[in-house]
């Protein structure tokens, strides 16, 4: 009896989570277009999408300006979420209300123990540090278009992020202009060293410099599964039109690994849709990406 009813408990583990891989889901944020049309005043970049994907993760737009219900059901079906890059204000946006909401709920839900992970991308980690402290208090950096190698801190031993990266991977990202930036404001390193907030929430991983000011690069925070870059993982596989995107083997190792470790934190986060049905309205696959390569920044885009 004994070994039956271990059986069966095993059995029942093994189709919980054989269910939750399944149904495996990390939101990515949409922001407003600069030139609203009717049924396209939001969208969110396809190598996002592809970025996630290919570390084994489905994807669902989290839609600006819905109802804080509506974000609050959508948070407990989802396993993680994704802030990317954009053009958007961190300060007053459909993009920054949702993000603060998502943000708000993922802190309380880990506190109980409820492993939600956030992810920052370049606008997105600009999104966390200011969630975080609650003050704008970004500097102008000469960072618009460049692919720049990573300056490591020693907290980088250690730090889960990196974990699994494979050594000769992590010199080349120190030794290699490897990860791409497109940005405009940075956190200089000298405002998180004095700023409490930022200090006591947020391990520093890398850092880099414009040749005037060094800037925060790369976080974890300490006690949550919250991230950031500050750089582009996504684009060295996934993004063509700009030269200065490195496309390099470990350039694209990068993309890979970066996915595969926040698609693994999301592992560990066990939300769920009500039903099948919820799950398969909510996905990426009701819309189709636009090829925007000839105009802009990125190889396609979903316009929602």
């Amino acid at each position: 009896l004994c070994t039956m009813a271990l059986i069966f408990c095993l059995t029942k583990c093994c189709n919980v989570l054989l269910n939750h891989v399944s149904s495996l889901a990390v939101g990515v944020l949409a922001q407003e277009v600069t030139s609203p049309k009717p049924d396209q005043t939001a969208y969110i970049a396809a190598s996002y999408v592809k970025f996630l994907e290919a570390a084994g993760a489905r994807v669902v737009p989290v839609m600006i300006n819905k109802t804080l219900e509506e974000y609050k059901t959508l948070f407990s079906s989802i396993n993680g979420i994704l802030y990317p890059g954009g053009g958007v204000s961190i300060i007053s946006s459909g993009y920054q209300r949702a993000a603060k909401i998502f943000y708000d709920l993922a802190i309380e839900a880990n506190k109980r123990g409820d492993y939600f992970p956030v992810w920052g991308t370049c606008l997105g980690f600009e999104q966390l540090m200011y969630l975080t402290s609650e003050k704008s208090q970004l500097f102008h950096t000469n960072t618009s278009g460049v692919a720049l190698p990573l300056n490591f801190t020693p907290g980088v031993k250690g730090s889960r992020m990196f974990e699994d990266f494979p050594p000769d991977l992590m010199s080349a990202l120190s030794a290699e202009p490897l990860t791409e930036n497109s940005h405009q404001w940075s956190l200089a390193t000298l405002t998180y060293n004095t700023n409490e907030d930022l200090k006591s929430f947020y391990k520093v991983l890398s850092t880099n410099t414009d040749g005037n000011t060094e800037f925060v690069s790369t976080v974890e925070a300490y006690s949550y599964p919250v991230y950031g870059t500050q750089w582009h993982p996504e684009k060295n596989a996934f993004e063509w039109s700009r030269p200065y995107i490195p496309h390099s083997p470990s350039a694209v190792r990068t993309t890979f690994y970066t996915a595969h470790f926040f698609v693994s934190e999301a592992r560990k986060n066990f939300h769920r849709f009500q039903s099948k049905e919820e799950e398969i309205k909510a996905l990426i696959y009701n819309y189709n990406p636009v090829y925007t390569g000839n105009a802009s920044a990125f190889e396609q885009i979903y316009l929602f």
